[in-house]
């Protein structure tokens, strides 16, 4: 009769250890699903062609060359500046970094270019997305 005590005791704590970890188990193994907050929605009519349109406090530019428009955030990858907009692209004021009109690095210190964000469109509306 003990060892079936035993053998139930083994059991609830197998059983509690598992309901315990279950969760922090499942939390390594489930991809997490990153939920995307619209930043900035303006109307596709009111992006200048070949140029840009540059919101300061939000710190983003929306471009548009030919069809395809797109937008960088406007915060230096060197130490966190807000770059300036030029006929040419776009430069830091803090150390002299120097960016494309894509984002690209032209001239350093900067290493990385300026980070691009997620556009959706939605019928007249160009939704800027984080």
């Amino acid at each position: 009769m003990e060892t079936t005590h035993k053998g139930r005791r083994k059991l609830i704590k197998i059983l509690i250890l598992s309901v315990i970890s279950l969760p922090l188990i499942g939390r390594f193994l489930i991809p997490r699903i990153k939920h995307r907050k619209v930043l900035l929605r303006i109307k596709k009519a009111g992006v200048p062609g070949g140029g840009a349109l540059i919101f300061g406090q939000k710190k983003i530019a929306v471009i548009k060359e030919n069809k395809d428009v797109y937008a960088l955030n406007l915060t230096c990858t060197h130490l966190g500046c807000t770059v300036n907009a030029t006929t040419k692209g776009f430069a830091c004021p803090c150390h002299g970094s120097v960016f494309t009109t894509r984002g690209d690095v032209v001239k350093g210190p900067a290493d990385r270019p300026l980070k691009k964000l997620a556009i959706e469109e939605q019928g007249d509306d160009v939704l800027i997305m984080s």
